[in-house]
């Protein structure tokens, strides 16, 4: 990182300007970037943070604005422009072929299909000089797809740098990390900064904003509202230019819990594809109790969650539900038991992106009073369900008839969150109930899990973002290809200690 205020600019954005059709999503957004250092891009859900990088490396077209990259102007609308200006970019959800070599997707697209054996060794070679320069350890000859979350980030910067990136822009890049791979990146990070690489940094991790950024830039409603350094900046602060107010954090307060509401004795399920099933796992949720699981991503999480959801039945051990083994058990059946769903993916299998608030509403409903008598969808009582959760979550929308689609992320995972509380379950199953959402919409989904909890709700909490899982937790396991560890109590275990089991170390050793 630099603090030289005289640095090369290598990035300049000017009156970038954006509209979908009546939403202006980008509103004369400007801001520059120098050698060597690190930009921090916050905002909200819906600020438009998105749509610029998106503009930036060339996937939309501006309807104002232009983008000057090493002091020359950037063609809009293409990719292969910005890469060739040096601009690279790291998507949260990674965007690797997990069926060819690591060094098949770093090539990707840098070289004809059919040249020599000898461009081969040279990219190996190159590859293999990135690594060493920038810390980056990988086998080139890995296949992608049983490769480790960090392991595929590796892959992806090294992606970029093979391709002489200069400009890097890194989207919410330590989402799925544990501590230990989020310490790596930024040693990564900092080398290449230092070599002269400069980097947009976005995120929701305020803490990590302050430990990497040089300068914030702030949207808000698709402007620029801020421009500070980051030394100068609180997180507090960071969070009040976000959303416009303070932002005090949900206070969890100890009570004890009661009776258990499901229990895992000895469980095993079935492998989904490369994803493993669970494993010998024991674990019991309660009444007023909010059981975090921590994990790096694809460690059984979701054949856990496929569980209590009634999509696996266990194929080895005890499941109980309420104290009783369910004889038959299937979606339905869970949600006849009294457990709802905040899905992982609010996308594929949490919405319908064509039906409208008040069908999405309903989905697990449908078949009951006053949703549908003698088989007929009362559509006035599911519509009056639906503008009850737009009212009571602040669902931010034209109305219960808008297309869910349209939508924010954050708006979107609040209906899902009022279709759930407003059902009053007795288990609540949140699999990654906030992640990618700003800190307003974090906030709020918190305090709604917490006012579940105190209501007398078990409440599974799966996310691979650590700082959520020890803020809220009753009591934490970490889960690692399938296995649960020994139940934690609140505020015995260091974040740093759990990263440990969340790599996998302790388990052989666990009692």
């Amino acid at each position: 990182m630099t603090g030289d205020g005289e640095a090369e600019v290598v990035l300049r954005l000017e009156g970038i300007t954006k509209r979908f059709g009546p939403v202006t999503a980008n509103d004369g957004v400007g801001f520059t970037l120098r050698r060597g250092e690190v930009v921090a891009l916050l905002g909200e859900n819906g600020a438009g943070k998105t749509t610029l990088m998106n503009i930036l490396f060339g996937q939309y077209t501006p309807d104002a604005g232009t983008i000057e990259v090493m002091g020359q102007r950037l063609p809009e609308g293409s990719p292969g422009a910005a890469l060739r200006a040096g601009v690279g970019m790291v998507h949260q959800h990674f965007t690797l072929a997990g069926n060819l070599t690591v060094l098949d997707n770093i090539a990707l697209g840098t070289r004809p299909l059919w040249s020599p054996g000898s461009g081969r060794r040279a990219a190996r070679a190159r590859i293999a000089d990135l690594a060493r320069d920038y810390g980056l350890a990988v086998d080139p000859d890995a296949l992608v797809g049983p490769l480790t979350v960090g392991e595929r980030q590796r892959v992806e910067i090294l992606k970029a740098l093979y391709r002489d990136a200069r400009i890097l822009i890194l989207d919410e890049p330590t989402a799925v990390l544990t501590p230990q791979e989020t310490e790596d990146l930024f040693a990564t990070m900092r080398h290449a900064v230092a070599d002269g690489l400069s980097v947009i940094f976005i995120s929701h991790k305020l803490h990590e904003v302050a430990a990497i950024s040089d300068r914030v830039v702030v949207l808000r409603h698709g402007r620029v509202v801020a421009e500070a350094a980051t030394a100068d900046t609180s997180r507090e602060e960071m969070a009040r230019l976000m959303v416009g107010t303070e932002i005090p954090a949900p206070t969890v307060r100890p009570q004890a819990p009661g009776d258990a509401v499901a229990e895992l004795r000895e469980v095993d399920t079935p492998r989904t594809g490369l994803a493993p099933g669970l494993r010998s796992a024991t674990m019991a949720i309660r009444r007023g109790q909010i059981v975090g699981i921590a994990g790096v991503s694809g460690n059984g999480q979701a054949a856990l969650a496929d569980l209590l959801g009634g999509l696996v039945a266990p194929i080895a051990g005890r499941f109980a539900l309420k104290g009783d083994v369910p004889a038959d058990w299937s979606p339905r059946a869970a949600v006849n038991a009294g457990v709802a769903r905040i899905p992982e993916d609010r996308h594929r299998t949490g919405t319908v992106a064509d039906m409208d608030l008040t069908e999405n509403a309903m989905l697990e409903l449908y078949a009951r009073p006053p949703m549908s008598r003698g088989g007929w969808l009362n559509r006035g009582a599911a519509a009056a369900f639906a503008r009850r959760i737009i009212d009571g979550y602040d669902v931010r929308c034209p109305g219960p008839d808008t297309r869910i689609r349209l939508l924010s992320g954050g708006n979107m995972q609040k209906l899902i969150l009022g279709r759930v509380l407003e059902t009053t379950p007795d288990l609540i199953v949140a699999n990654q109930p906030v992640r990618g959402l700003d800190i307003g919409a974090l906030t709020y989904v918190h305090e709604q899990l917490l006012a579940a909890r105190d209501r007398g709700a078990g409440v599974l909490l799966i996310s691979e973002d650590l700082d959520e899982i020890v803020a809220l937790s009753d009591v934490i396991h970490v889960i690692s290809r399938g296995r649960l560890s020994p139940p934690f109590e609140r505020g015995t275990m260091t974040p740093a200690e759990l990263g440990g089991w969340m790599a996998g170390q302790g388990f052989d050793h666990a009692a």
